[in-house]
């Protein structure tokens, strides 16, 4: 399980997250909100060990990150990026690259690399891509590419920048469900998601940031009612039930 206690980070000495504790748990999917520019992407990478703590720590398992090595970091959580250089490569080549933290230099990649690779693939519904270059691909047909990637990483936790951003409709649901079933597996799952519906239909726990201090972290059903998220994005979110279960919706409070 991954830790954050009192976590404070950002870029050239200039906090973006302050004072910030939160746990990625073990068989959850954790959904972040917060308005653009609250921290929720620089709150992920920190995690990671890709930029600086400032203060506070960051706990694999009960170990301080910085007595990790960048290798053993990989080998535990995985990262979807929001964005990502386009590569022209293969797709079965790309998902590959996930075995990165497993291989030594030179890589030279075995018979169980190539088979957990296909089935990531075969997860996501990449499989027919195998041999397509990923620059000839739909922004979502990639990004199922990128997320069989990160699930042949084969790492606890999975932590995901806005991974529904070039998804249609169906997708978008799709990929839902691929992230409960992550947490039914025991992953950790964590998602940067602006779709305010769509995290409180999909998430156990929902964790708001605003202007770099978290807010409040807990079940989206708690978090609804307390008016946070009202509050914060300006907005007014309501809930309907229905017989496929809770439905939300969010309207302006003005109009623009």
């Amino acid at each position: 399980m991954i830790q954050l206690r009192s976590l404070t980070a950002g870029y050239n000495g200039k906090p973006v997250v302050e004072n910030v504790t939160l746990e990625f748990r073990p068989g959850q999917v954790l959904a972040l909100l917060g308005p653009n520019g609250s921290g929720k992407s620089t709150l992920l990478k920190a995690a990671l060990g890709l930029i600086p703590v400032m203060g506070g720590q960051v706990l694999y398992d009960g170990a301080d990150m910085t007595s990790l090595s960048h290798r053993q970091i990989a080998q535990k959580a995985a990262f979807l990026t929001q964005n990502r250089p386009l590569s022209s490569i293969l797709g079965l080549r790309m998902v590959l690259h996930g075995r990165f933290p497993y291989l030594s230099y030179p890589r030279r990649y075995s018979k169980a690399d190539y088979a957990i690779a296909r089935q990531a693939m075969d997860a996501t519904g990449t499989r027919p891509y195998e041999n397509t270059n990923i620059s000839k691909l739909s922004g979502g047909q990639r990004q199922g590419i990128y997320l069989a990637m990160a699930l042949a990483q084969k790492t606890e936790t999975i932590l995901m920048d806005e991974p529904t951003a070039y998804l249609d409709i169906r997708r978008q649901l799709e990929f839902v469900q691929t992230a409960r079933t992550l947490a039914r597996e025991g992953k950790a799952v964590v998602l940067v998601l602006h779709d305010i519906p769509m995290a409180l239909r999909s998430a156990d726990r929902i964790a708001v940031l605003s202007g770099g201090k978290l807010l409040c972290c807990d079940t989206p059903e708690a978090v609804y009612a307390d008016g946070t998220l009202d509050e914060v994005f300006g907005v007014s979110v309501h809930r309907m039930d229905t017989p496929h279960g809770p439905q939300y919706y969010c309207v302006a409070k003005e109009a623009f």
